[in-house]
Parts: structure tokens; C-alpha cells; sequence
């Protein structure tokens, strides 16, 4: 299937031809109908799997195709929320990509910075709102935004929201949400939790499965080396030191390990920077500017900071330190690998952290091949386990080409 076999106007046809597109992901060749045809989703899906055009394309079509002719302020239409700066960022980039000859008016309101230029846009009217949840609050509060004309109501990553503490502030913001509205509700992993909010929102929803949270992309090679604590440093440097590692995101665990290791690198020569909370909105976004334009070689990120990245060609992910919660190395890894492309993604494990690999190894029913044959290699069994499914092993993580040749995989690395 391309785009052109869904029913989309030539307005968005146009544009996604502008982005070099010709087949949809399939989130977006379920999701696009089944919103076209107004009807409530609910979608568990990833980030990288294409959820973000999913649900802007239809969108922007439905608005487009109601649009009034009346004169005065533009109310807005479409709310679109979701829990990270980053992410919100770039939905909106995605907004204006999709909706480039559709005629509409779109902006995007986050925290960390002056809400000055926010508000001028605001007051200009907008069609299309793209939010975090603590500012679209503030500035509702402040009568700059309100939600009586919405139409389109989108909540994404809704299980990063309830990790971030935002539960309460999207409680508030549906209660200011009109009744008759179609609502679109993405999540990467369902918990109880989540469908309980998924219900207070929508309405007799169609569903949709993309990449369950326990799987791991086709193309991405993972590998695991067993390294003593002290000598992590040292390998990563080893590490990078390969030519075929355009790109690195490396994790650590804590916010304080993320600048320390940012130093260490940068007085190794490598040019690095960090990206956390702590981090100013200007400093976070300057740093992921370096980052994709590979200015800068190495990003070191916090989970909760690395939420919503999306960097085109990434090639190599590297665990510096194994997270303590399974879910989250699939997180991690599926930042590079995404939509076709080959992608590594290296964890290094010290004697600490093996219970921890013990958990991923669990949850993705597969081994991490160990790699002996380096000079920090600290001999370990302990995170040998027993699969529990029948599921073969798969070789994937020995693929050497991409699967996909040929037409471009629309992807959510250009948004």
C-alpha cells in the first residue's frame, strides 16, 4: 500500500510527496482510515513506529475539510497533548510538514521558557494546539486558552505522562474538554492504570497493536559486554573510537552521571553534551540541534530527558548504565533501528547490573549476544536464563543490510 491508496486530499498528498514519502508505517495505514471515518482510538504503539503522522494527518484533513470561511479569531480545534518540550516540538514541526497547503494555523505551548511568544501566537488564533500538560494549564488558568471548541482531542505517550506525574493535570484538562469530541489516546504499554484513563476518554474506540513494549526492532543488533565498574570508561571510549559510529545516545541512570561522563568524554576529545531536566529549554534544544545536525558525536541523556527524541540515521545506542527497569531498555534501544534502518545498540554490564539483564533478557524472550573479544571483559554466567516461550532465537541481531530497499518508509524521524 502507498499513500496514495488511502483516502487522503491532495493538500496532504502534495505535502507528504514534498517530505520524499510514498508508503505509510502501519500504525498509519490502520490509524489514518479509522480516524477519517471519525471514530475514537485507542493505539498502543512506540515511539519511531509513525504514531505522530498517524494522527496529524487525519487531523489536518478533518479540519481542512470543515473549515469555515467566517472572518474573526480562529478558535482551537484540535488539542493535541503530550508530555515532553521535545515531542511537542516536533508534533508541531509534523504539523507544519502535513499541513503545508492546508490552510491552517497551528503552534505549539511547553514550559521552561517565557510564555511571551506563546501568547502572541495564542491571540493570533490557532486551529491546531500542540501542549504539555503544566503550561496548557497555566495558560488556561490565565484565559489565554480555552477548550470549549475542541474537536479533536489527542493525548500521546500517555504512560510516559502517568511516569512524569502528570495523571492529575490530564484529569483537569479532560474535565474542560466538550463531551462530543473524537479523542485518539496512544500509549506504549496498556497497564491497568492506562486503560482506566484510556476508558474516561474514549468513546466505543477502535484499537490498534503496533511493536507489543516486550519486542525489540528486527534491525537493531544488540550485543552485551561484561565490564567491571571501573572500566566502563574505558571501553566506552574504545567504543567510540570506531569509525562506523556516526552518532551515539548514551544512558546513565541519574542526571549527576550524565554531566560527569559528558566531561570525561569532552577532555577525551570527543565532543559530547548532555541532556536532562536540570537542562535549560534554550540548552536542551541547542543540544539536540548539535546532536542531529552531528556536530556533536555523543548525546548523553536520562530516560525521561531522551523521551520524544528523534534522530534521523542514529547509529548506535549505548547502555552505559543498565536501567533497573526492563520496559525501558526496549525504550531505549528503539531510538535507533527505526523504520528499516540498521542500528546497534550496546550495553555494558558490570557485576551490579546482571539482575537487571537477567529481567530484559526475560521480557524480550531472547539472549543479548556477549562480546568476549575486547580487554575489559569481565568473565560472567550469572545472567544466563532459560526462554520461556518456544519462540526460536532469532538472527536478527547478526543482520548486516536493512530489509527495506528500494521506496522510502515513511518514518517519524522527519516530523
Amino acid at each position: 500500500m502507498t499513500f496514495n491508496d488511502l483516502d487522503l486530499i491532495e493538500p496532504i498528498k502534495k505535502a507528504i510527496k514534498n517530505e520524499g514519502y510514498t508508503i505509510p508505517t502501519p500504525i498509519q495505514e490502520q490509524a489514518i482510515p479509522i480516524v477519517l471515518n471519525k471514530h475514537d482510538l485507542m493505539g498502543c504503539a512506540q515511539t519511531g513506529t509513525g504514531k505522530t503522522a498517524a494522527f496529524s494527518i487525519p487531523v489536518i484533513q478533518l479540519l481542512h475539510e470543515s473549515a469555515t470561511q467566517e472572518k474573526g479569531k480562529r478558535n482551537i480545534r484540535a488539542l493535541i497533548v503530550t508530555p515532553t518540550r521535545e515531542l511537542a516540538i516536533q508534533i508541531d514541526n509534523s504539523i507544519a510538514a502535513y499541513g503545508k497547503y492546508a490552510g491552517l494555523r497551528h503552534t505549539v505551548v511547553f514550559g521552561g521558557v517565557s510564555q511571551h511568544a506563546q501568547t502572541l501566537e495564542l491571540r493570533r488564533g490557532v486551529d491546531i494546539l500542540t501542549a504539555t500538560p503544566g503550561r496548557l494549564l497555566d495558560l488556561i488558568n490565565q484565559g489565554f486558552i480555552k477548550l470549549n471548541s475542541i474537536e479533536y482531542f489527542v493525548l500521546d505517550e500517555a504512560d510516559r505522562m502517568l511516569d512524569m506525574g502528570f495523571l492529575n493535570d490530564v484529569k483537569k484538562i479532560i474535565k474542560l474538554l466538550p463531551e462530543k469530541r473524537q479523542s485518539l489516546f496512544f500509549s506504549a504499554t496498556m497497564p491497568l492504570s492506562i486503560v482506566g484513563l484510556a476508558n474516561t476518554i474514549l468513546n466505543n474506540p477502535r484499537k490498534i497493536s503496533i511493536t507489543p513494549e516486550t519486542t525489540t526492532a528486527e534491525t537493531v543488533q544488540q550485543s552485551l559486554y561484561h565490564v567491571s565498574k571501573d572500566n566502563k570508561r574505558n571501553l566506552l571510549l574504545q567504543l567510540l573510537d570506531d569509525e562506523n559510529i556516526n552518532t551515539a545516545l548514551v544512558f546513565t541512570r541519574t542526571k549527576y552521571g550524565a554531566d560527569k561522563l559528558s566531561k570525561l568524554l569532552n577532555k577525551k576529545g570527543i565532543k559530547t553534551e548532555a541532556l536532562h531536566s536540570n537542562k535549560s529549554q534554550q540548552a536542551r534544544q541547542k543540544a539536540l540541534s548539535n546532536f542531529k545536525s552531528q556536530y556533536t558525536k555523543v548525546l548523553v541523556a536520562t530516560d525521561i530527558a531522551a523521551r520524544g527524541i528523534d534522530v534521523d540515521d542514529l547509529s548506535c545506542v549505548i547502555n552505559f548504565e543498565i536501567p533497573n527497569i526492563a520496559e525501558t531498555y526496549v525504550h531505549r534501544i528503539g531510538r535507533t533501528g527505526r523504520a528499516g534502518a540498521l542500528g546497534q545498540a550496546i550495553s555494558l554490564c558490570d557485576t551490579d547490573e546482571l539482575p537487571y539483564i537477567k529481567d530484559i533478557q526475560k521480557l524480550i524472550s531472547m539472549r543479548i549476544d556477549v562480546v568476549k573479544e575486547h580487554p575489559f571483559h569481565l568473565e560472567s554466567s550469572s545472567s544466563d536464563f532459560k526462554l520461556e516461550t518456544n519462540k526460536p532465537r532469532t538472527s536478527n541481531q547478526r543482520k548486516k543490510k536493512s530489509p527495506y530497499r528500494g521506496k522510502r518508509q515513511f518514518q517519524t524521524s522527519k516530523r
